[in-house]
């Protein structure tokens, strides 16, 4: 089925949404963001951990491996909480 450039093919269109501030410290995140790349043009990478610090100017993110990952909040493109894993 196709349908109008960047709506997916279903003619829906998706809005991505910071959904995420300081009183989600602690929570299980998700946040899809423009990584820079050395050589090349940003990449779209997604990050999914806890959310240990957030401010006005970056989001910290803790992943599975125990890693820190500061994100520009002006390169967050959507963010959101997520439920723990059962």
């Amino acid at each position: 089925m196709e349908g109008t450039p960047g709506t997916g093919g279903s003619g829906l269109r998706y809005r991505y949404l910071v959904r995420i501030s300081e009183t989600d410290v602690g929570q299980r995140v998700v946040v899809r963001w423009r990584r820079p790349v050395v050589a090349g043009p940003d990449e779209v990478a997604d990050v999914l951990g806890i959310l240990e610090s957030a401010d006005g100017g970056a989001f910290g993110v803790r992943d599975r491996h125990g890693n820190l990952i500061v994100i520009p909040r002006e390169r967050a493109m959507a963010a959101r909480v997520v439920p723990h894993r059962a």
